[in-house]
């Protein structure tokens, strides 16, 4: 089957001059500026690449989505797709009608209201006349704006943009959709409007190719994923494993910085004087596979006789979901009097969590006054890597099985 989107060694440079002006106030301040002139030969040219050798095929009727940092290259994919740039290097085959969502207000102009720029946008997507006529009620209807059509569109709200501008780049019947982090923009129950008609077009035979970096909505729409950084391909797979490994790093910088200078809260009548993650031989670990035995050791000075303090801790993954939260009183632990040095562990027998990179919580207080004697906030982290298990995706190993009758 003939893709319908190939990249072959593309790559893509911008080129700038760091001397020249660029703006008409530039240009004016330097020519007054008679003694900052410089000869031609001192000016220096420089190329920045915001691809670099990317590869890949995208096949009819696929989701395939594109994820990364702010400027690693991802919407300038797109636009070369959408053939609004050239590559530099390499060969780009686009096979089909294109629709592109790539900015608010793409394709509309200001001074026109909102009924002349869905002919307008629909000429511009390939469109007749009489072809927009017979979808214009339609495209009114879904984006909702039937008493905002005869306003100028340069009143319009970010999101009110992007009713039109989606509603648009659907019912032009598209062989190739193009989504650029646009669905990141207007009320919540448009966004499921949106992300149903996508889902609907996929199964329909549309391609969709989409930037987001809202993961449950690659989850949902894709079911590959590139990462690009810094211009090139970091990986490429089934969309959960290349999350996983992005959900990992992207923060790991800024989890390592938190570990250095965490939070620390409380009246310190109990401190938290060390924690540990530790292995099944009691050992210090910082990396784990999905079904290892996992302990979290903290030991404590209480200063003072302190009767049954509630020693917890919460588990977030890197990008802030809350996975787990237990403590000593959930548990049904009866510490008795606290008093002096001591050693709390929380023992995971059989460690369910995929791979992705968590940070930890420890605390201890009593949720009775309520009073906290010490709290270290993401303080602590550990990584699950992948060996541990094969072809399951999401959050979590359930401990189950599978059984057929016939």
């Amino acid at each position: 089957m003939k893709p319908a989107i190939r990249f072959q060694n593309v790559s893509k440079r911008f080129f700038y001059n760091e001397k020249n002006p660029q703006s008409f106030l530039e240009s004016i301040i330097s020519f007054f500026s008679l003694g900052k002139k410089q000869s031609k030969e001192s000016e220096s040219d420089r190329s920045l690449y915001t691809l670099r050798d990317v590869s890949f095929d995208v096949m009819p009727g696929q989701g395939f989505g594109i994820i990364g940092r702010n400027g690693s290259g991802k919407s300038t994919t797109l636009k070369m797709v959408a053939r609004i740039l050239q590559p530099n290097e390499g060969e780009i085959e686009v096979n089909g009608r294109v629709s592109a969502l790539l900015e608010l207000g793409a394709g509309f102009h200001p001074d026109l209201t909102g009924r002349e720029n869905i002919y307008l946008n629909g000429s511009v997507l390939g469109l007749q006349e009489e072809e927009v006529e017979a979808l214009f009620d339609d495209i009114v209807a879904f984006s909702e704006l039937e008493d905002f059509l005869d306003m100028q569109v340069k009143y319009y709200s970010s999101g009110m943009y992007m009713r039109l501008g989606f509603s648009v780049a659907i019912h032009v019947q598209p062989d190739i959709l193009i989504v650029d982090e646009i669905l990141a923009v207007g009320d919540q129950a448009f966004q499921k409007k949106c992300l149903k008609k996508i889902t609907e077009l996929k199964k329909n035979g549309t391609t969709i190719l989409m930037v987001s970096h809202n993961i449950n909505q690659l989850q949902t729409v894709c079911n590959e994923l590139i990462w690009i950084e810094k211009g090139e391909m970091v990986a490429r797979g089934h969309v959960e494993d290349v999350i996983a490994q992005y959900v990992a790093d992207s923060y790991q910088n800024r989890g390592e910085e938190k570990n250095k200078s965490f939070v620390r809260s409380g009246d310190g009548v109990i401190e938290l004087t060390a924690v540990r993650i530790l292995n099944d031989l009691g050992e210090e670990q910082e990396e784990f596979e999905t079904g290892e035995s996992l302990t979290i050791e903290m030991a404590y000075h209480s200063s003072e006789p302190i009767p049954n303090p509630e020693f917890g801790l919460a588990i977030y993954r890197e990008d802030g979901l809350h996975v787990n939260g237990p403590n000593t009183n959930f548990s049904g632990l009866d510490l008795g009097i606290v008093e002096g040095d001591g050693i709390i562990r929380y023992c995971i027998n059989d460690l369910p969590l995929l791979p992705a990179k968590y940070l930890i919580t420890t605390a201890v207080h009593d949720s009775r006054f309520p009073r906290c004697y010490d709290m270290h906030q993401e303080a602590y982290s550990f990584r699950i890597v992948p060996g541990g298990t094969k072809e399951i995706y999401g959050l979590v190993e359930l401990n189950a099985s599978w059984e057929s009758q016939k």
